[in-house]
């Protein structure tokens, strides 16, 4: 028994939820969304609430059950909240900024990286060395925040590159005479 899968996922007001064949879309405040479900598992809405639960009793139905439902209360989470990623730039000379529809980043090679911004993120630069990232996907705005991390990581020895706010990088001592 799936433990996640058991709970309902409550509809909040100004939420609606449409079950298409094995599609869930969901319509809220800040946009659309739409997932395509496995077809182990049944979706039902009824009385301002998402329940999600297998076909049948087999294992890969009992697998799917609780990830369905998560990706169903992501949307739900996401039309109504939204979702954020922040990003460190640690290293001297290392910057971001926003050109018009691209991220400019000087991350310490001999030309600055251009990353194009896609539809449906916002990013925006508070300081030159931190990048917030927004959406209503939190697939696309964990994807986005993975590809800028991707340009420069952070490096175990002096720490610089691109990290998450919440990520601690584990240093290593440099050599010994």
């Amino acid at each position: 028994m799936s433990r996640i899968g058991k709970k309902p996922i409550k509809v909040p007001q100004g939420v609606t939820v449409a079950l298409n064949d094995n599609t869930v879309s969901v319509k809220g405040p800040k946009g659309e969304l739409k997932v395509k479900l496995v077809d182990q598992v049944e979706v039902s809405v009824a009385d301002g609430s998402v329940t999600v639960a297998p076909r049948n009793g087999d294992q890969v139905a009992r697998a799917m059950w609780g990830m369905q439902r998560t990706l169903i209360n992501n949307l739900i989470t996401g039309v109504t909240k939204g979702y954020t990623e922040e990003l460190e730039i640690n290293g001297v000379g290392y910057r971001a900024a926003i050109k018009g529809k691209d991220l400019q980043l000087q991350l310490g090679y001999s030309h600055d990286v251009m990353f194009p911004i896609p539809a449906g993120i916002q990013i925006a630069c508070p300081e030159q060395t931190k990048i917030v990232i927004t959406g209503i996907d939190k697939q696309q705005v964990g994807q986005v925040a993975a590809n800028i991390r991707q340009y420069r990581k952070p490096e175990p020895y002096k720490g610089k590159g691109v990290k998450y706010a919440s990520e601690t990088v584990f240093r290593k001592e440099g050599k010994k005479k």
